[in-house]
């Protein structure tokens, strides 16, 4: 029996959700491959990843700002948060000024596992995304514009 489904595009191929999705995948299959050893998920490391770039101009980044940096639920960034505690990477403290808020620093060992996992997935993206540096450009410049047209519809 074949089903007649009306589809909007000619195949698979042509879908940009469904190359992304494949092209997610594949990505996120590698990247795990380099975080496991590190005792890092990709979600974790975004999150560090956005401490350690906050941290760089801010004594006082805030699971807000580290959110708000990474695009993701605040909800979801207070539980990995709260894991990346649990495993010695990051420190919470009483905000200086908003005492609903708590301030969040990188430990010692948050630093050094951040700064292994940044050099491997920077590594492993670069072997991924093998592309000639005009496309690649191309690409992220593309990649920057999407994320800019459609983060605000996800908050």
């Amino acid at each position: 029996m074949h089903l007649e489904i009306d589809f909007h595009f000619k195949s698979p191929a042509d879908s940009p959700g469904y190359q992304l999705g494949q092209l997610t995948m594949l990505w996120q299959r590698k990247q795990k491959r380099v975080l496991d050893p590190l005792d890092l998920t990709q979600t974790q490391l975004v999150l560090l990843a956005a401490l350690g770039w906050l941290s760089r101009t801010s004594d006082a980044v805030t699971q807000v700002d580290i959110a708000t940096q990474s695009n993701a639920d605040r909800m979801m960034v207070s539980k990995v948060l709260r894991t990346l505690e649990d495993k010695g990477f990051i420190h919470r403290k009483e905000h200086p000024t908003d005492t609903r808020a708590k301030t969040i620093t990188l430990t010692d060992s948050g630093a050094v596992v951040l700064q292994q996992a940044l050099r491997e997935i920077e590594q492993a993206d670069v072997a991924f995304f093998l592309l000639p540096e005009t496309a690649l450009t191309g690409f992220n410049q593309t990649m920057a514009l999407l994320i800019d047209q459609n983060k605000d519809a996800n908050q």
